[in-house]
């Protein structure tokens, strides 16, 4: 069996893994990312959408294929409330292969090593290291490092080795790709309503040379039953927006699960979770790549320290993250409660008299003014202070999260 040594192995060379990577190489680290598929960037299982901060840290733009100014949400029965604002950038849409291609690439030109084709079959914990058993190209190898980083998605094979917890809830998302949808330039468009999407919306976003990806998502306990694929055919055939589907042709399709909610344990002995394997997509849109870039660059310098010291016990590594991470969880937390309050345990008729509230001029200038699609608890807090019909809502909730 072939022995190499490395002094960070990451598993898992999607966008989280190309960035923690790059970010260890550039400080001069010797990183290995391995990734259990032949190709960067499959499977898709995505919408694609990348925050213009999370843009302008790996500025890869030649991976756009839309900018987005806003998104026209609709209620269940209708209500049209366009948030966002004409010739103002607000995210962007990109191919995800070329995207995670792009940015493991700058790893690799950091000095970042990958493997692909590889999948981890064992690991020991030792006092002094790691030592990581891997097959790969059908060949088994062993690999020492000081640090492994489990960047590995949403059935993460770190998370489950090491028993390092469940995220709080895990989201089911479907989509296709499209041609045939007549939509607005520039615009995404959301919908509502327990029919379609239970406890949370469906999408469709403008994905470049005429296509759309049209998505729903939803939890297991929200879909009580129903496949996520039958509220994504209701969607297409809903009385009320059939006529906008009408046309459409799929060209794709795509299922994944979406984890949130960080992890109990998202550190151990010389491991640690990074991205979706950790939990961290948003509870309100299910964006994880901003929140990945996030989580590694906030503990960078103290944690390149670490490993460079070996100092990287779980009491160490405890110490590191706290801060950052423990703030970040704080924002999930308060995220959910407002999309609880707001969308999920809602029923049609609550919604549509929150639409009808979202829709008034002085609430529309509001969400306009302070929303944005990375922090979405400022606007959340400021309606429930300064819309009347939301302040009984926060009263009957006794929301103190949200008010911690």
């Amino acid at each position: 069996m072939e022995e190499h040594q490395y002094d960070v192995v990451i598993v898992g060379a999607g966008p989280i893994g190309g960035r923690a990577a790059t970010l260890l190489a550039r400080e001069g680290l010797d990183v290995l990312m391995i990734e259990e598929h032949n190709e960067i960037g499959r499977p898709f299982q995505c919408a694609g959408l990348v925050t213009p901060s999370a843009m302008d840290a790996v500025g890869v733009h030649e991976t756009v294929l839309e900018e987005v100014d806003g998104a026209l949400i609709h209620g269940p029965s209708g209500t049209l409330v366009p948030v966002g604002t004409e010739g103002t950038l607000r995210t962007y849409v990109v191919c995800r292969k070329r995207f995670d291609q792009a940015v493991v690439q700058q790893g690799i030109e950091a000095g970042a090593h990958i493997w692909v084709n590889t999948v981890p079959t064992d690991v020991e914990v030792l006092p002094s290291h790691c030592m990581l058993q891997v097959r790969r190209n059908g060949t088994l190898h062993q690999i020492q490092t000081k640090l492994l980083i489990g960047a590995d998605g949403a059935h993460s094979w770190t998370r489950r080795t090491f028993k390092m917890g469940h995220p709080k809830e895990l989201m089911i998302g479907f989509q296709t790709e499209v041609v045939g949808y007549q939509g607005r330039d520039r615009w995404l468009e959301m919908y509502s309503g327990l029919e379609i999407a239970p406890g949370f919306f469906a999408w469709v976003i403008p994905s470049g040379f005429g296509t759309h990806r049209i998505g729903v998502w939803s939890t297991a306990k929200h879909l009580a039953g129903r496949s996520i694929e039958s509220c994504y055919d209701d969607l297409l055939h809903h009385p009320l927006w059939r006529n906008r589907f009408e046309h459409v042709k799929e060209v794709a399709r795509y299922c994944g699960p979406v984890p949130s909610g960080m992890v109990k344990k998202p550190i151990k002995d010389r491991v640690m979770l990074l991205g979706d394997a950790a939990g961290m997509a948003k509870p309100t849109t299910g964006g994880g790549i901003g929140p990945g870039f996030h989580q590694i660059q906030s503990i960078l310098e103290p944690l390149t320290n670490a490993i460079r010291e070996d100092y990287l016990s779980q009491a160490n590594l405890r110490s590191i993250t706290k801060k950052s991470w423990d703030a970040m969880k704080k924002e999930q937390d308060r995220a959910r409660a407002l999309r609880n309050l707001l969308v999920s345990d809602c029923t049609d008729a609550a919604l549509d008299k929150h639409f009808a509230n979202f829709s008034h001029p002085d609430t529309l200038q509001l969400i306009n003014e302070i929303g944005d699609i990375e922090k979405p608890v400022p606007l959340g807090m400021a309606l429930l202070k300064n819309v009347p019909a939301f302040r009984k809502l926060a009263l009957r909730a006794g929301v103190k999260l949200l008010l911690s």
